[in-house]
């Protein structure tokens, strides 16, 4: 049987105009193969070499530490088996499935796996998997040695447009979701559309979240391409999914390029997120993200129009879009004063002041400090249900 033909890959570069390090996000189908070069094929020694001229001693066999969750663990071993077939010395760890992977206990799980291992400075980790997985192999990465290189492989839509894009890493704690973490950029992200042939379709739609997100804050074409047919934009087989993608991650790197660490402009990208953690929090992370993103943004917008930030016709466009790919609107009316107490300690608050990302029109994010608590609970009836 004649293999898949690999794509050439579009490439997107993140970084490297605010003092870090650059990085390239490859996307397109069968791309598996460029992985090495991600790793850094070309800097590893061959197996013997000479030091000053004298006689020949063994090189050090770079190793590789591929972290996936239980649900990868074929495709997880699939590539830590062609790594090792190419020289490297590879290991495969395996994480619990979703938000589970994301504990301190866990880490703890990785940190000494890697030190059973040996695992060095040199060394690369490759996370496998959806968001919750690069986020826990760029957190793992981020405090071993202080610091090691890894490469992200996402697998689901969530992950290719948002988890493993900017270099944010996390784990979450009994009091919220990613309150311990660290800014440490991928060493390179390799997104392969063909992961998501065989993505369950709830999943998939709850990715298109981040998607609908990236065009209301950044790029209104994105809207429009969803708008013209829904039902395709369900599907990874849809006409638009490629283009889809890549404008969401051009949006994402051309503002984390600017804004690593968050500290003015990457803000607008927690648009419909402050409700969202408090949601998945609330569920005990049983909920998907997309889905707690998409319940977000409708109270953002309303939010936003109770405000006299945004006009009528673009709040009320957030529940038709959504809503024509499947994604919910409404969250329960009698869970309030829990949400509430947990977005106060969200990571956008400052102090007892909330803090959201709110739209001043189409494309035009903006923070809304210390709303009115009236003006939230008019908001949060808009959606309740």
């Amino acid at each position: 049987m004649t293999p898949p033909v690999a794509d050439t890959p579009t490439r997107i570069q993140v970084g490297g105009t605010a003092g870090t390090a650059p990085y390239e996000v490859l996307i397109g189908r069968q791309l598996l193969g460029e992985l090495p070069g991600l790793i850094g094929a070309g800097a590893r020694p061959s197996p013997t070499t000479t030091l000053n001229g004298g006689a020949p001693r063994r090189g050090h066999v770079q190793r590789v530490a591929v972290l996936h969750p239980e649900a990868l663990a074929e495709t997880g071993e699939g590539i830590r088996q062609d790594l090792a077939e190419q020289g490297y010395d590879a290991v495969a760890i395996q994480l619990p499935n979703g938000e589970e992977a994301k504990t301190a206990e866990v880490a703890a799980y990785c940190w000494k796996a890697l030190g059973q291992t040996g695992f060095t400075r040199t060394d690369v980790i490759v996370g496998v998997g959806g968001g919750a997985t690069t986020d826990v192999a760029g957190f793992v990465a981020a405090t071993w040695l202080r610091g090691v290189r890894w490469i992200a492989v996402p697998t689901t839509v969530l992950a290719m447009v948002d988890a493993a894009v900017g270099g944010k890493t996390g784990i979450n704690t009994a009091e919220g979701k990613n309150l311990v973490g660290a800014f440490h950029p991928p060493a390179g992200v390799l997104c392969d559309l063909a992961a998501l042939d065989s993505l369950p379709v709830n999943d998939y739609i709850s990715g298109l979240a981040e998607i609908i997100k990236a065009g209301f804050i950044a790029d209104p074409e994105i809207l429009e391409l969803i708008e013209r047919d829904p039902a395709a934009a369900r599907t990874p087989a849809g006409p638009h999914t490629a283009e889809l993608i890549e404008r969401s991650i051009r949006v994402k790197a051309e503002v984390v390029s600017s804004d690593l660490k968050e500290s003015g402009l990457r803000e607008i990208l927690n648009y419909g997120h402050t409700l969202a953690h408090a949601i998945e929090k609330n569920e005990r992370y049983n909920w998907r993200h997309g889905a707690a993103v998409s319940v977000g943004m409708v109270f953002a917008a309303e939010l936003g129009r109770l405000a006299g930030r945004l006009d009528d016709a673009t709040a009320d466009r957030h529940r038709a879009v959504l809503e024509s790919v499947g994604l919910p609107l409404t969250y329960r009316g009698d869970q309030w004063p829990k949400l509430l107490e947990t977005m106060r300690v969200d990571k956008k608050s400052r102090g007892d002041l909330l803090r959201f990302i709110v739209l001043d029109g189409l494309a035009k994010p903006t923070v809304l400090e210390g709303p009115d608590p009236a003006v939230l609970l008019a908001a949060y009836a808009e959606i309740s249900r």
